[in-house]
């Protein structure tokens, strides 16, 4: 003998029935169905459209502040005298990304010449090595006689990649005037949003060299021979060019510098700025989800149960055909899940409309470069999982509700 209705499992034809009858009964109540699911529509594409507009303007202010490397740099302020041990040690602490040391102000500047017409004077001579933050676009870093030009120095002497420049520098000597020169090329041009002022980028070792050659030592570097001959030239640095390797790490290393009695400059206050919109930002997104949320689960669960009392004849039957209490619960948790994922597909829906229409009036504004309203994968499955629970607590308020009612019901009006 077959098994009665009252007893049998909720197998996969059960199930399949079961799913049938809960898509019929939504069809068939289709208006009340659209009204249910526009309510919640109303909902979770202004959320999504909030949360993408919180997310995008945040991400892309993190991303400028990021791609900027003078964000990461915390420049020091007083001179001193350091010797290699000690910029090892500075390189060494937690959050520093680049170090690499500078020799005293004056010893940082020289002149570049084409031609008689193409020439700067005083130009500004940058340390660098390989990992400089500034030259992360670059193909390779200064080495040698190669440096590297910022945007506005090979704009004025009108030089590009590949091209022979050369660098002099001046000292006077036993009551003499001399020169200096050296032959360099140019092995990249640096863009001027990374570095606005004319400089050139050049290898530790010809700053020192330059350095040597101002203190009256002999350099045939430079093409002078006359000066003091010292082999054991002390290696001391004024201070150092340091980059902390991320945003994060920046106030760590401004505190590890300070604890060293080392004044420092930086742009924390930038990046506390974004820190702080983020917060504000959250916040204000988490007040306004949490009350839409509420409404959002007060309507439905309302709707759900004036539904439920207005078909209470009809789940009398089927408790009298031999449905048991599991298998409405399935029933009515089913109805929802289905109005839910329609409308949160639909809500989906709104929210790339939406976003394409901020991401198209905004796009010629300069803190709407690029995208500014949009979620990640990760985002949207969260927002399905937050409305799935908000589902769920109004299946369990329906659940309650339809538990009340007994097979005897369907008799009442027969």
């Amino acid at each position: 003998m077959s098994q009665s209705p009252s007893t049998h499992p909720v197998g996969t034809g059960r199930a399949t029935l079961i799913l049938r009858l809960a898509i019929q009964d939504l069809w068939h109540d289709r208006q009340v169905s659209v009204c249910v699911a526009a309510a919640l529509v109303a909902v979770i594409a202004p959320l999504l459209l909030l949360f993408g507009l919180k997310h995008g303007v945040v991400s892309q202010l993190q991303h400028e502040l990021l791609d900027d490397p003078r964000n990461l740099e915390i420049r020091m302020l007083t001179s001193g005298s350091y010797d290699e041990a000690w910029l090892e040690e500075l390189r060494a602490l937690p959050g520093v990304g680049f170090a690499i040391g500078q020799t005293r102000s004056l010893n940082t500047q020289a002149d570049l010449l084409r031609d008689r017409q193409h020439f700067l004077e005083g130009t500004e001579l940058i340390p660098s090595a390989a990992g400089d933050p500034l030259l992360s676009g670059q193909a390779q870093s200064p080495q040698g006689i190669k440096v590297v030009l910022s945007e506005p120095a090979a704009r004025r002497l009108e030089v590009s990649e590949g091209d022979q420049l050369t660098l002099a520098a001046s000292r006077r000597l036993d009551d003499r005037q001399e020169r200096g020169q050296l032959q360099v090329e140019v092995s990249g041009v640096l863009e001027a949003t990374r570095f606005p002022r004319p400089a050139a980028f050049v290898d530790l070792a010809l700053l020192i060299e330059l350095e040597r050659f101002r203190d009256g030592h002999a350099s045939p570097m430079l093409g002078v021979e006359h000066g003091t001959q010292r082999d054991d030239y002390p290696l001391r640095f004024a201070r150092a060019r340091v980059y902390a390797s991320d945003g994060d790490a920046v106030a760590g290393v401004v505190e590890a510098l300070e604890a060293r009695r080392i004044e420092t400059a930086s742009r924390l206050a930038e990046i506390a700025n974004v820190r702080a919109i983020n917060r504000v930002l959250g916040l204000i997104f988490g007040v306004i989800a949490i009350t839409a949320l509420t409404g959002c689960l007060a309507s439905m669960a309302g709707a759900f149960i004036a539904n439920i009392d207005r078909k209470r004849r009809e789940y009398a039957v089927l408790r009298l055909l031999g449905f048991q209490r599991r298998t409405v619960a399935i029933y009515v948790a089913l109805q929802v899940v289905l109005l839910t994922l329609l409308a949160y597909i639909v809500g989906l829906g709104l929210f790339a409309l939406g976003s394409a229409v901020f991401n198209r009036a905004l796009a010629t504004s300069h803190m709407a470069a690029g995208v500014v309203s949009h979620i990640t994968i990760a985002h949207a499955l969260v927002a399905l999982a937050l409305t799935l629970a908000v589902a769920l607590l109004v299946a369990v308020i329906g659940v309650a509700r339809a538990f009340g009612i007994q097979p005897a019901e369907s008799l009442r009006e027969a």
